[in-house]
């Protein structure tokens, strides 16, 4: 495969299935600081929200509990969100929102700063931040 072969993304984009949508939104928005682009309603109950930080999107999308309701979400992966923000104020600015990290703020041997958190389906999310070289 060639170099001309290979995938060239210019974005990427999430969509999570979620328990309770009205709580992730909540937590996404409230605690974390996404904004809401848009959102979808059926039946008159809301379904999915799209929220966005910065380039990065992501749609939560309420489980129908086809699957059962008690298979665990966000296993075996983490999602990371690189950011020219500092770290420390986010976390911080999360924990005043009452929002739980998993770790603290801290510098990582491949050169950025990074804290760790879990969405209230268990979904891990990691928040970077370059350090200067």
């Amino acid at each position: 495969m060639t170099a001309s072969d290979t995938l060239r993304e210019s974005a990427l984009a999430l969509s999570l299935t979620v328990k309770d949508v009205q709580k992730s939104l909540a937590w996404y928005r409230d605690v974390v600081g996404f904004a809401v682009a848009r959102t979808r309603e059926q039946e008159g109950k809301l379904r999915s929200a799209t929220l966005t930080a910065g380039d990065a999107r992501l749609t939560i999308n309420q489980d129908d509990g086809v699957k059962g309701w008690a298979r665990v979400k966000g296993e075996g992966f983490s999602i990371t969100l690189t950011t020219r923000q500092d770290v420390d104020a986010l976390a911080a600015g999360i924990k005043a929102r009452g929002g739980t990290l998993d770790t603290e703020p801290a510098d990582m041997a491949w050169g950025v700063r990074l804290f760790r958190l879990r969405d209230p389906d268990g979904y891990k999310f990691a928040i970077s931040q370059p350090r200067p070289s």
